[in-house]
Order: C-alpha cells, then sequence, then structure tokens
C-alpha cells in the first residue's frame, strides 16, 4: 500500500467539497478501524478503505449504476494508478452491490456491512432532540431502521445483506458500530448541542 492515512484525507478533500460526504466517509474509516481490531486485521489499511470508499462520489455520482463508469469504478481506477492495494480497491468496488465486484475478503465485507448502517445511524443521530450519539440506543436504531419513510436512501437490505455476510447477528452489528462511531463523535459532528 503506497497511500497513508493522511494522503488519504487530502484525497477526499481534493474530490469531496460537501462536509456531510466527508463526515460519512470519517464515520464509516471509524467503523472499519474498530472492526479491523476485532478481527485482529491491518487497522491502518481497513481505514482507508473506509475513508476512499465514497471519494469520487460527488465527481462520479454514476445514477445510471453503471458497473464500470462513474463511481466507484473511476475512484478506484485513480487509485490503481497511486499503487493501492488490491485489496483496497476490490473492497471500495465490492461497496456497490451493482458493480458485481464479489466481496471475498473479511475487509470488503465489512465495507459493505458498515456503509449504509453509518448513514442510517447519522440519519438516527440528527433527529435526535440532543443530536448526540452519546445518548443514543442500538434499539433506537432499529426502530428507525423497520420505519421505510426515515432516512429513505438508506438501503435497508444492505444492511440486513452485510450483517450475514459479515456472519453477526444484526443487533450485535448495530450496536458494534454505534459504540464505535460513539469513540470518535467529536471529530463526526455527533456529539451533539
Amino acid at each position: 500500500m503506497t497511500i497513508d492515512r493522511s494522503a488519504a484525507w487530502s484525497l477526499v478533500c481534493e474530490w469531496t467539497q460537501s462536509e456531510s460526504l466527508r463526515k460519512h466517509m470519517l464515520a464509516v474509516e471509524t467503523a472499519m478501524r474498530a472492526y479491523a481490531r476485532q478481527f485482529g486485521a491491518d487497522e491502518e489499511a481497513w481505514a482507508i478503505a473506509g475513508l476512499l470508499h465514497d471519494y469520487d462520489y460527488e465527481r462520479f455520482p454514476n445514477d445510471a449504476h453503471s458497473a464500470t463508469d462513474e463511481h466507484p469504478a473511476e475512484g478506484v481506477r485513480h487509485l490503481r494508478t497511486l499503487g493501492v492495494s488490491e485489496e483496497i480497491c476490490a473492497a471500495i468496488m465490492g461497496h456497490a452491490g451493482y458493480t458485481n465486484t464479489p466481496r471475498e475478503s473479511q475487509m470488503a465485507k465489512t465495507l459493505f456491512a458498515v456503509d449504509e448502517l453509518c448513514g442510517l445511524i447519522t440519519a438516527a443521530t440528527y433527529v435526535r432532540p440532543s443530536k448526540s450519539i452519546l445518548d443514543l440506543e442500538p434499539s433506537s436504531v432499529r426502530k428507525k431502521m423497520k420505519d421505510k419513510g426515515f432516512a429513505r436512501g438508506v438501503s435497508r437490505e444492505d444492511i440486513t445483506v452485510g450483517a450475514a455476510e459479515l456472519g453477526v447477528e444484526l443487533e450485535a452489528h448495530i450496536a458494534f458500530v454505534v459504540e464505535a462511531l460513539k469513540g470518535n463523535a467529536e471529530q463526526l459532528g455527533l456529539k451533539g448541542v
């Protein structure tokens, strides 16, 4: 791997202007770090996969869900020119189901499992009176997950399939990611008012 965390963050900032999208990538990075520690995996590599998974989304939004053009294919092509490991590139490709990239590594399965869940947890935090993740209970996230009108852009199916592919029970997965994000609440803008 030829890209470190600092270079990855510079790439995110260069390609992504949206503060909320940057915070989403930081949330996914946080969840990936936590799972890497739990699985005894390479924490830095997993964190970089999480941080970079959507960095090309603003430039190449891919409304047509092309498997080979726009997000995430364009971003991954660029990462390969930088010498980023194939494991990270494959994980980033695999987080978008429409690329038909098999999620073979534990890293790839984890990235898919935490991506949409981080979005749901963030949305659930924003509607709390405190606007703080610090008092968010996993059961509240599960309740919001059942509400089809809440955070409609978040794929409940991806969350469910992701937990299954990861081999973890859904409630435990939600609780794990909530706790991971609590540990980085300030940087994620989830500490509240």
